[in-house]
């Protein structure tokens, strides 16, 4: 970790804390466990107030490497996890990705086991359907379902959210900024090649096709004196009030732009002006390259 990196996240999750975030996200994938310890040792002075939210599911070469969720396997990422997070237990762990070769009542009894023993607060799930939801809940009790969840994409709503809702689950949307399209901020000649090859939502074409959906939200945040990634986030707090949205960022300023989102008061014209052009200008279904999308298990 370069002292630069830690610097800048030191600004970015402070800005959070500052605007009243206590609720952060990770995972060992993501930089192969580099983002853990930079998360962990920023986090370490105000331990006793944030939720510190972890995920096991691959072998950790940035999930190139593929799936892994056996038992065996998911104790000893927790046992690093602890490490590189400089806590005694995980607030909230989630299983990243679903593991086709392992049963998830398995995956679901060993994060029990490490929830007995004091390791682990609660169990998440994350882009799963209905079925694998209500089995590993019938084994642990699952706390929070992560999913993508945006303007730009209302899959959830069809079936994840009314099951959630009945269970008790709490919804964590991930990309609720359509990955960084709501915000007004992408076009087609500023998307780099590595976003559009895994994102095929952001093909020239498409991304103008749908530039109406991005032209309302910001008519709106206009309308607010707000941005439009605030009017993104404020729809996603006043429609599904069970949901804690999780934007990344690695500006300290954007940080404080999307905790103050809660404070966008939309109205009932504005919600249903969202609510009509949100549903006429929807992702593709597949909303990965197909080295992805085989992870997206429904």
């Amino acid at each position: 970790m370069s002292l630069a990196t830690l610097e800048q996240a030191t600004q970015v999750i402070h800005a959070a804390l500052d605007a009243g975030v206590t609720f952060f996200d990770t995972a060992e994938v993501y930089f192969a466990h580099e983002n853990e310890r930079l998360v962990g040792q920023v986090l370490a002075p105000v331990r006793e107030r944030v939720t510190i939210a972890t995920k096991y599911g691959f072998n950790v070469n940035n999930g190139l490497d593929g799936l892994n969720s056996r038992p065996e396997h998911i104790k000893e990422v927790v046992d690093g996890s602890l490490q590189r997070l400089q806590v005694d237990h995980i607030d909230l762990l989630y299983q990243h990705r679903l593991d086709p070769e392992v049963p998830i009542e398995e995956s679901a009894g060993a994060v029990k086991e490490l929830i007995d023993a004091g390791k682990v607060g609660h169990f998440g799930l994350s882009e799963v359907g209905v079925d694998i939801i209500r089995r590993a809940n019938s084994v642990q009790q699952v706390t929070a379902l992560q999913s993508e969840y945006s303007l730009w994409w209302r899959e959830p709503e069809q079936q994840i959210l009314p099951v959630l809702e009945d269970l008790g689950i709490g919804f964590v949307p991930f990309s609720p900024l359509g990955k960084g399209f709501l915000t007004g901020k992408l076009t087609p000649d500023t998307v780099d090649d590595r976003r559009r090859a895994m994102f095929p939502r952001f093909e020239a074409g498409r991304m103008t096709e749908h530039q109406g959906l991005v032209e309302v939200v910001t008519g709106i945040a206009d309308k607010h004196g707000c941005t439009p990634g605030q009017v993104a986030l404020a729809w996603i707090i006043t429609t599904q009030p069970h949901a804690a949205p999780i934007p990344g960022t690695s500006k300290p300023e954007r940080a404080t732009e999307n905790a103050t989102a809660a404070e966008v008061d939309l109205d009932a014209a504005d919600l249903a002006m969202l609510d009509e052009t949100s549903q006429r200008f929807q992702v593709d279904p597949v909303r990965y390259a197909p080295s992805h999308q085989a992870w997206i298990n429904r």
